[in-house]
């Protein structure tokens, strides 16, 4: 007797990647590190699809970034539609509880099992359709949504990886350790290690000053027999492209058909711009590459 597939089993089926971007603590850039990887694989081929999942329930950041603060979601036949990014509808889609808040600033006060009940609701009613990958931003540490996540994710289980973000002082490589246990415990692939916040650049001269100290995340990935996949700086040009999505989208009802902007289309152009989406062009092949089967290139490095 055949297996019956769940609800999103059936979903995730025209899925063909899906990479967890995870953090043992809060405030390493785990988000931006997220929306990069969703724009930077975006840009990777004039025909990637590319969907961005935000369970971060409490802390909804994606939208923003994306510059989709005040877009309200739409049901269709078939279940939810994505917010589209790019200005195309096919190519870049958001999924966010931000987009069902009445107000932006209105907080996500739930117990366990609503927030079980929400994830299995974006895996299962969200219209996807045909994806080349789908980038899952989570909560920093290992919480309930995770677990929510990993059990409803199981029957996909083998096309699920992970990638944990740090910052290179002590006290996050101690958390993101914990992060990396998780990912074991579970059985979930890791593809690699980002250091975030690796250094500030300063615009002015291009000195590079250690902030938060330098290299511990390539040697954690050293002594965990991770693949390091590179060092980010802080960016003041990403940090001010980020932050400025806000501005760029008027308040919209949710039953009011998305508006337009330039800045949909110009998202895209603008990130290519910065000196981070030039460090995160390597990090994305390799991903790309060990995505398709061929490893991420044993020990080799992308520095800053």
């Amino acid at each position: 007797m055949a297996a019956i597939e769940t609800p999103v089993a059936k979903r995730l089926k025209t899925i063909k990647h899906v990479i967890i971007v995870c953090s043992g603590k809060g405030g390493v850039g785990k988000s931006s590190v997220s929306v990069q990887l969703a724009l930077s694989l975006y840009a990777s081929s004039p025909i990637a699809r590319v969907g961005i999942l935000d369970v971060d329930l409490t802390g909804p950041s994606i939208p923003r970034m994306l510059g989709l603060d005040g877009r309200g979601v739409l049901q269709s036949s078939e279940g939810w539609v994505p917010v589209y990014a790019d200005g195309s509808e096919t190519r870049l889609g958001c999924m966010s509880v931000g987009f069902l808040l009445k107000r932006r600033e209105d907080s996500v006060v739930w117990r366990g099992p609503k927030k079980n009940a929400m994830i299995r609701q974006f895996l299962s009613d969200v219209r996807w359709g045909e994806l080349d990958y789908l980038v899952i931003d989570t909560p920093p540490g290992t919480s309930d949504e995770h677990l929510s996540l990993l059990e409803h994710m199981a029957p996909v289980h083998s096309r699920l990886s992970a990638v944990i973000v740090t910052t290179p002082q002590a006290v996050a490589l101690m958390d993101a350790m914990k992060c990396l246990s998780f990912t074991r415990t579970v059985n979930l692939p890791v593809l690699g290690l980002i250091e975030n916040m690796s250094g500030y650049v300063c615009p002015c001269c291009g000195e590079v000053s250690n902030v938060f100290s330098t290299g511990g995340g390539q040697e954690m990935a050293r002594q965990e027999g991770l693949t390091f996949l590179g060092s980010l700086p802080v960016d003041t040009e990403l940090v001010t492209l980020l932050d400025a999505a806000e501005a760029a989208m008027p308040e919209q009802a949710a039953d009011e058909p998305p508006r337009r902007t330039e800045r949909t289309f110009r998202l895209i152009d603008q990130y290519q711009q910065t000196s981070s989406s030039k460090l995160f062009k390597p990090i994305v092949e390799r991903l790309i590459n060990a995505l398709a089967g061929g490893g991420v290139g044993g020990d080799e490095t992308v520095q800053a």
